[in-house]
């Protein structure tokens, strides 16, 4: 007995679509035809779409199959290295299934790393700022992040930090240089409490220069003018010897 294209579709539990496109990339031979032109599928041809379908369902690539001999039952292998394959998905899910429980329970905007800072401090960050911290986080080493994480943990609270963030790029000179002088003083603090706060290459593969180039394109892109006009200010008010405080 033979079967049509659409019977052997029908006993396989495929499409007549899925038949076609095996013929088409080779992966089933071409049956005799009868003399009216129709196909004559036999046993071997319900055995091979049969063969087909339970690989694909198994994980393997169309063309993973073309490259199995087809004499051998069970292509050990194959299996195998879809086993191992398999595996490490799963550890990948898993990963993924305890991150994303991480920015559940502690929500994070995705660009950043998992927990990397409360839910609360980001959410009072300026976009710039999140920004700005996103780039660290990818040219910053491991020892280094974390210092600025813990910094991260606590909510910035000084008014003065809002006036610089609000700050038109057409702020005057009084304007820039006062939002300036009233910032040194929160930042010295922050410098005391988290020494560890730096840009550096250390523990990355960059370069000192290559970390210093792409953080200053983040802040010449984040930031405006009076604004970077303001981190020079601060930059240079504290390396001031007379602008220390009284010990």
């Amino acid at each position: 007995m033979a079967w049509s294209t659409r019977e052997i579709a029908q006993l396989a539990g495929t499409t007549l679509r899925a038949v076609r496109h095996y013929h088409d990339i080779g992966l089933l031979a071409e049956p005799q035809r009868r003399t009216n032109g129709y196909k004559q599928y036999e046993v071997a041809h319900l055995v091979r779409i049969l063969r087909i379908k339970r690989l694909t369902e198994l994980g393997f690539s169309l063309s993973q199959i073309a490259t199995m001999d087809d004499t051998d039952d069970q292509p050990v292998e194959a299996l195998r290295t879809l086993d191992a394959e398999l595996a490490a998905t799963i550890e990948r899910l898993q990963r993924a299934r305890v991150e994303l429980g991480v920015i559940l329970r502690q929500p994070t905007p995705a660009e950043l790393p998992p927990g990397f800072a409360a839910s609360d401090v980001v959410a009072r960050m300026s976009p710039a700022d999140r920004s700005f911290i996103v780039v660290l986080t990818r040219v910053l080493g491991a020892e280094t992040m974390r210092a600025w994480a813990d910094l991260l943990r606590e909510p910035v609270i000084d008014p003065v930090a809002q006036r610089f963030d609000t700050l038109p790029a057409d702020a005057d000179e009084q304007t820039r240089a006062a939002v300036a002088r009233d910032l040194v003083p929160y930042v010295r603090t922050l410098s005391a409490k988290h020494p560890d706060v730096k840009i550096t290459n250390a523990g990355t593969r960059y370069s000192a220069r290559y970390v210093e180039q792409a953080v200053g394109q983040a802040l010449r892109e984040l930031y405006n003018s009076a604004q970077l006009d303001v981190l020079r200010r601060i930059s240079r008010l504290l390396s001031d010897p007379h602008d220390q405080p009284a010990q």
